[in-house]
């Protein structure tokens, strides 16, 4: 099993930045994907972003140019920061990894941006 704990959210207002991380243990195998994703209420579960154990990302166009995806393998650490926040952005965000075809979630971390 792997726990994946998400940490960094808040309330924020509109143009500001904030930094998530999320921290994974466990069943820990260095090749892996994680990613954000952020559920705002009344929506889906949308991607935001993806980072493999090599460095190579993905971003939702949404976020393209505002949001960092970054990894720190040796201390098992996403991190995601945000910037030029939007009160479109408010969601839950989700940390997940994916390894040996199979995928855990953290519980999440709310953020806020106030317009």
């Amino acid at each position: 099993q792997v726990q994946l704990v998400e940490s960094g959210g808040g309330l924020v207002q509109a143009g500001g930045s904030l930094r998530l991380s999320c921290a994974a243990s466990g069943r820990i195998f260095s090749i892996n994907t994680m990613g954000w994703y952020r559920q705002a209420p009344g929506k889906q579960r949308e991607l935001v972003a993806t980072i493999t154990s090599s460095g190579i990302t993905n971003y939702a166009d949404s976020v393209k140019g505002r949001f960092t995806i970054s990894r720190d393998n040796a201390k098992n650490l996403v991190y995601l920061q945000m910037n030029s926040l939007k009160p479109d952005d408010t969601a839950v965000y989700y940390c997940n990894r994916l390894q040996e075809s199979r995928l855990y979630w953290g519980q999440g971390t709310q953020v806020t941006v106030s317009s």
